[in-house]
């Protein structure tokens, strides 16, 4: 693939069997002649208050989505996102990702 342009998704997994939410997204990826792999987009439809609320709180939770493309039933690309203040959505590729964070929850 040299260039995708087109629907995907993003998929928020909490371990190996829970997929917490999923987002689809408008996206271009590019692979340079290096190998390089580059990726920006968008949300496909525009979300809602609570759906905001969920994105904010997993993006703070830990920004890392897999991607997935049409015809593949889970993500196969694991990401970094970054949302600009315009919306766009920048994906850097993380390979060396082993899924784990440490977050701390105040109760009180």
């Amino acid at each position: 693939m040299d260039r995708f342009v087109g629907q995907g998704r993003l998929e928020w997994w909490a371990n190996q069997s829970i997929c917490l939410e999923m987002y689809d997204i408008n996206i271009i990826a590019t692979l340079d002649a290096v190998g390089k792999w580059r990726a920006t987009g968008r949300h496909a439809n525009a979300l809602d208050a609570t759906q905001r609320e969920g994105w904010y709180f997993l993006m703070e939770m830990d920004p890392h989505f897999s991607i997935a493309f049409p015809g593949e039933d889970c993500g196969g690309i694991t990401v970094r996102v970054v949302e600009a203040e315009d919306g766009t959505l920048t994906f850097v590729e993380a390979p060396d990702w082993d899924g784990s964070v440490s977050v701390t929850f105040d109760l009180t």
